[in-house]
């Protein structure tokens, strides 16, 4: 059969991929875009959407043990563990269907199979009925990553979980160690600890959240400790012995090794891009522990193919691979986009409380050479957050002293996932404290404490 021509292939249907092949269909270009498992990829099937739906479900759930508080009441309050996860799979579900209908809507040609580089220009697809050659002059590579398995600590998706496990639990634990305390970590031990698991997370760094400002990952520290998790900051797994229905971790802190019993276990130490087998290598381009090496244009110095996403350089977020998709698409069409800076790349973590941030912490700023005014606001301090019966939170921005300029806001508390992009907005825009000084937050909303930690900066809260 002869090969299929198409200006734009792109490998990989995650919010990446997707993105990248509607963005180029929009710009008159023809696009494949072959995906070997499931349209939307890891963050709509397995990944950002599900979760969060399993954490509605179980901010509802906690939220309906407060009744009394709101003046309700609510008793025999239970859940079904099965009915939770067959709505985060409904929800996972809709949204995949949606990808589809917008690549009919955008004439892309979709190609089921695995494939790989078989020359530049060309790629081979192994689909259910065989093989099947496309051809592009323009390659954009959006594989993604999978969960990192660190030897000794292998998912057996019986005692020892990935997130895909977790996503899908054959049961609820009773007794669970999370191992790695960043987003995806996190998020697992909220909400199997919401729902009355007994959890313990165990974090190699000084601290959990490592990547947040060391102010915001204290402050939810303590709120997860109330909450009744149990953390072990600096503290590394070395090894699992599995007997079911347990499993013995040997967990070393500070130079001594003690034994703990749990009954389900969950890896979460980071992500491995999905790259190899691919034939990057032998058309020239440069992979670095697994991670694809570009250019701010996702460029591999091979011409024609380019990287976006979780197979290239980080942060490694869902946003950040849909945007590069879309940058990659216009340089393909003859555009001149903006290179993406990952600086004003926003990270949330939808646990409770949520966790959001944009720009340098405090500490990195310093590290850079900046003089820095640092503002903070509590949210025990904002009506809108005592109404919603949300008083537990803050919000820190800071500022280079010399120029005004925002270089970071981190927050942690309700809703903050929300409220990021105003400052995600600002830093775009180039904004200075003034600007924000002088913007009119309306009232009353959680986002009059954007203001108030901006005017606390230089010394002029109002409420605090």
């Amino acid at each position: 059969m002869a090969a299929r021509a198409f200006d734009v292939v792109v490998i990989g249907a995650g919010p990446g991929g997707y993105v990248a092949a509607i963005r180029a269909a929009q710009l008159g270009k023809s696009v494949a875009i072959v995906e070997r498992e499931h349209l939307g990829g890891i963050c709509l099937n397995w990944g950002c959407i599900p979760t969060k739906a399993l954490l509605r479900s179980a901010e509802v759930f906690h939220l309906m043990h407060r009744a009394k508080e709101f003046g309700l009441s609510a008793d025999n309050i239970s859940y079904d563990l099965d009915a939770v996860v067959k709505r985060s799979r409904k929800v996972a579900g809709q949204l995949s269907g949606g990808i589809g209908h917008l690549m009919k809507k955008n004439k892309i040609t979709v190609v089921m199979g695995a494939a790989t580089l078989a020359g530049k220009g060309k790629v081979t697809v192994k689909t259910d009925k065989g093989s099947e050659d496309l051809t592009a002059p323009n390659i954009i590579l959006a594989t993604g990553a999978r969960a990192r398995e660190l030897p000794g600590l292998e998912a057996d998706g019986d005692l020892v979980w990935t997130y895909k496990h977790a996503l899908q639990p054959k049961r609820m634990p009773k007794k669970l160690l999370v191992i790695g305390s960043g987003a995806i970590g996190i998020e697992f031990a909220s909400f199997f600890n919401t729902l009355g698991a007994d959890v313990t997370v165990v974090e190699v760094m000084d601290r959990i959240l490592p990547v947040e400002d060391a102010e915001i990952s204290a402050f939810a520290r303590k709120q997860f400790e109330k909450q009744g998790m149990k953390i072990m900051a600096k503290a590394m797994v070395k090894k699992l012995d599995r007997a079911a229905p347990k499993v013995t971790a040997h967990i070393e802190r500070d130079g001594k090794t003690e034994t703990m019993e749990f009954d389900t276990v969950i890896s979460a130490v980071g992500i491995v891009a999905n790259t190899e087998g691919l034939g990057l290598e032998e058309l020239g381009a440069k992979i670095d522990r697994s991670f694809v090496v570009t250019d701010e244009y996702c460029r591999t110095g091979v011409e024609g193919i380019y990287v976006i996403g979780d197979a290239t350089n980080g942060p490694w977020l869902a946003h950040k691979a849909s945007h590069e998709g879309v940058m990659v698409a216009e340089l393909i069409a003859g555009g001149h986009p903006h290179a993406v800076d990952p600086s004003s790349i926003a990270g949330c973590t939808y646990c409770h409380p949520q966790v959001a941030s944009v720009g340098l912490t405090e500490a990195k700023a310093k590290d850079a050479g900046y003089s820095v005014k640092v503002g903070r606001f509590p949210f025990i301090g904002n009506g809108k957050a005592i109404a919603l019966g949300e008083p537990e939170g803050m919000i820190k921005t800071v500022f280079d002293a010399k120029t005004g300029e925002l270089l970071g806001a981190h927050m942690v508390g309700a809703e903050v996932t929300e409220l990021i992009q105003g400052y995600v907005v600002g830093r775009t825009l180039e904004t200075t404290e003034e600007d924000l000084m002088n913007t009119v937050f309306p009232h009353p909303t959680l986002s009059e404490m954007m203001h108030e930690s901006v005017l606390d900066a230089y010394g002029r809260a109002i409420h605090f």
